[in-house]
This record gives C-alpha cells, structure tokens and sequence, in this order.
C-alpha cells in the first residue's frame, strides 16, 4: 500500500442489499411503503395539494415535497423522478420541478406562523 492510497478516489456511490445507500460517508435510507402510505395519506386529506419533486442531492435521494392550499407541507423519500410525477398525476395533483420553480410562498409562510405560535406558547 503506497502512502496517498488512501486519497485514491474511490466510487462514490455504492448500494447496499437492504435498500440503503450511501455517498461517501453519508448513509441515505430508500424510499419505502410507509412513505409512499404517508404521501397517499396527506394527498386524501387536505385540499389544494400541489406536489414539487426536488432533485437527488449529496445527503438525499429525490423527494416528493407536497404543499397543502394553507402551507402545511410534508417531504417523503420517492423512487425516482419520474414516479413522483406519475404520482402526482394519478392524485390529480399538479407537479413541479423545486430546482426550476423553487417552493411556494405559502409554505415559508406556514414555517413562520408555526415557529411564532411556537414562541407564543412557551413565554405563557
């Protein structure tokens, strides 16, 4: 073993046997029944649901960000691409890519009232 070895690069992207992956040092867990349960759910519960399919980064794999009509929002793991909007589209439920259109207002706005009813609660 010669002394800068251990600087070689390595392959940086390496699959697991259980569904797991990682980057480098970064373990990223795959998507699994219980989020796509989670995105059925959310999609069946609230009105005015918009789905944003947000790219594969270094520490995530591609998620499915759905945004109610009020801002509540949750994020999932998703397969791929291509499944969230095949997703979205049998939801009826209009798809964007979050690289090209960024998140909406009403989500950031969501964040804040909940962090200052948060705030509000604990000076009581």
């Amino acid at each position: 073993m010669s002394l800068f070895d251990r600087f070689r690069r390595r392959k940086t992207r390496m699959s697991r046997p259980t569904g797991e992956s990682y980057t480098g040092s970064t373990r990223v867990r795959a998507a699994d029944s219980t989020d796509q349960k989670h995105l059925v759910q959310f999609v069946t519960t609230r009105r005015g649901v918009e789905g944003f399919v947000e790219p594969r980064t270094v520490v995530s794999e591609v998620t499915l960000l759905l945004v109610a009509h009020d801002g509540e929002w949750t994020r999932r793991r998703v397969p791929s691409a291509q499944w969230a909007h095949k997703f979205a589209n049998q939801h009826q439920v209009p798809s964007y890519d979050a690289a090209v259109v960024g998140v909406p207002q009403r989500m950031r706005d969501y964040n804040r009232r909940q962090k200052q009813q948060g705030q509000k609660q604990q000076d009581q």
